[in-house]
């Protein structure tokens, strides 16, 4: 089966990676336009994930991409089928090798991590040497640079791992990051990547994100030219400055975005406060979704709660979802105006 081909190489490809013009051929002739529908949220838990389950049911043709790296979970509720796998090379670290080493123990003085520490191994010339902890390396390359025997390499590492899988929604591009691993950007940024050449493989015209919580580099990486943001929230102060947070990050970076907020009758008083900043800070109203039990009986089964009849809540999503197919039908125009003119 071809996935896809292109001509522009990922930060993953240019450290040793050939992830991408390995897998497909795009088709010739003209290519559908592919939006771009991100999901975030200021703070992990607030449903994100159940939501893009949800819409990914309703929308019936579409590309997934779960960009939440670090602890992703979107393949819980769409039961993928790995097709293809990759390991993720996003960083390097400091090798040492003992035969070159003259002890001098200038990369212990220089390294700012303590990741390096005698070894008594030694070689033929000398009793000990030095060996780095590689838990420890930060891959800077000041005791490459600095060393007079140049005996210390930078060598790739492999930082996780990231899969094409098939799920009963459509196509699911989905990645691990291994424990304590960075670079989880540029793992958002090759998920992301892949599913939207695969949507423009499959004359798809939509990826929806399930994109990291906070506002750090995962989540920059993950709404970065998007065509619209869907902040996810929850009707408590907390939430309320979360919200307040992102929707400074997507005027930064010129984003649509909309406001849902879930479980909102737990605090109604609270989530008309919320509407009220939304509509304040140039966001679009979304939605709410009532808190409903059987939305954590449809995720027990591994589905989404729209998968479940016609509960509360799932109308709720299926109303928040047709006002987002409105949004995302301007995406890119008019909406995409406003967000820079509310920067300017």
């Amino acid at each position: 089966m071809s996935w896809l081909n292109t001509n522009r190489r990922t930060d993953c490809e240019r450290q040793g990676n050939e992830p991408v013009n390995s897998l497909v051929n795009l088709r010739s002739g003209a290519v559908r336009t592919v939006k771009e529908l991100v999901v975030i949220s200021g703070k992990g838990g607030t449903g994100k994930t159940s939501l893009v389950a949800s819409f990914a049911a309703l929308a019936k043709d579409s590309v997934l991409a779960d960009c939440d790296v670090d602890a992703a979970n979107l393949h819980l509720l769409t039961a993928p089928r790995v097709v293809h796998r990759e390991p993720f090379t996003g960083g390097k670290r400091a090798v040492i090798d003992a035969h070159l080493c003259a002890a001098c123990g200038q990369c212990e003085e220089l390294c700012r991590f303590d990741a390096i520490q005698s070894d008594d191994s030694g070689n033929m010339v000398y009793t000990a040497t030095y060996r780095v902890d590689p838990m420890a390396c930060e891959g800077c390359g000041v005791c490459a640079w600095f060393c007079p025997e140049h005996a210390i390499a930078l060598e790739p590492t492999v930082n996780g791992e990231w899969f094409i899988s098939e799920t009963r929604f459509g196509p699911l591009v989905h990645a691990r990051l291994g424990a304590a691993e960075e670079n989880s950007g540029k793992l958002v940024s090759l998920v992301r990547t892949t599913a939207k050449k695969i949507a423009e493989e499959r004359q798809i015209g939509l990826v929806l994100i399930d994109g990291s919580p906070g506002i750090g580099c995962p989540v920059i990486a993950s709404i970065t030219g998007a065509d619209l943001a869907v902040v996810v929230t929850e009707p408590t102060p907390s939430g309320l400055h979360d919200m307040e947070r992102v929707a400074e990050l997507t005027r930064h970076f010129g984003i649509p975005a909309a406001v849902c907020i879930n479980k909102w009758d737990l605090n109604a008083e609270m989530c008309g406060r919320m509407e009220a900043k939304a509509r304040d800070l140039g966001m679009r109203w979304a939605g709410k979704v009532r808190y409903e039990k059987a939305v954590t009986e449809a995720q027990v089964e591994g589905k989404a709660i729209v998968e479940q009849g016609r509960s509360g809540s799932a109308k709720d999503i299926e109303q928040v979802w047709k006002g987002l197919r409105e949004l995302l039908e301007g995406a890119g125009g008019q909406d995409r105006a406003s967000a820079m003119r509310i920067i300017a």
